[in-house]
């Protein structure tokens, strides 16, 4: 990692920079120019989801964690898994789209596996039923992961396994979060899995721009969703 200091307008022109880009090939070369200075940044955004989504599936698993296997995708440079094996869990596979992201979290030696893959371009390459837990952390939203990855991350998911997905509530983001929304209702509807937890958090990052700003707070808010998968015959509608 660079020792260069960083600035938070350093963070705003990034971020900014990030937000213009619409094809996944482009996004994906982006994040792997910003490895360097990646974990810098997001400490500077005080961003919180790592740690809040971690606590949030540790509440509904307190037992036997070091024998749940989890999976993390998008993981990025590992700081989901870093989180999650300071409160017991020790089993983690990992899919990113980035090669230098992945390269630092190989580098910390949590992950027992770690695979390059373009996250929504194509079904999961795992099995069906197969993780105790499932998280995607930071990456569903406008211009990264598409809100249809949902499906895939309920089927790789053990029956009565969990689903621990975040998502930011910035003004920027509310068409995705809608389509989101009506992906994940769609799915409780038809019995697939139950809705867990629902928790909204005022303070998820830094605002990097004015307009994404409430009132008077410098952050923008965020959600953390956990659901349940069925473990009974789905219920077809």
């Amino acid at each position: 990692m660079a020792d260069n200091p960083r600035t938070f307008v350093d963070v705003q022109r990034t971020v900014h920079s990030l937000h213009k880009i619409s094809a996944i090939k482009d996004t994906l070369s982006f994040y792997d120019t910003w490895y360097e200075f990646y974990e810098q940044d997001l400490k500077l955004l005080d961003y919180q989801a790592p740690r809040l989504a971690s606590m949030s599936l540790a509440d509904v698993m307190p037992e036997d964690r070091d024998q749940a296997l989890i999976l993390d995708v998008a993981c990025g440079t590992g700081l989901v898994a870093m989180q999650l094996q300071n409160l017991g869990f020790c089993k983690f596979h990992g899919l990113d789209g980035s090669e230098r992201m992945l390269q630092i979290a190989q580098s910390k030696s949590v992950y027992q596996t770690l695979q390059k893959y373009i996250i929504g371009a194509e079904p999961l390459p795992l099995s069906s039923d197969t993780y105790d837990a499932v998280l995607i952390v930071g990456a569903l939203s406008e211009g990264q992961v598409p809100c249809t990855i949902v499906t895939e991350l309920h089927r790789v998911t053990k029956p009565g396994g969990f689903v621990c997905m975040t998502t930011r509530r910035n003004v920027s983001n509310q068409l995705y979060n809608s389509q989101l929304q009506a992906v994940i209702e769609k799915m409780e509807q038809k019995g697939l899995w139950v809705k867990v937890k629902v928790q909204e958090i005022e303070q998820w990052e830094k605002a990097t721009s004015g307009h994404e700003t409430k009132q008077d707070s410098t952050y923008i808010p965020g959600t953390i969703y956990i659901y349940q998968k069925s473990k009974g015959p789905e219920l077809k509608k």
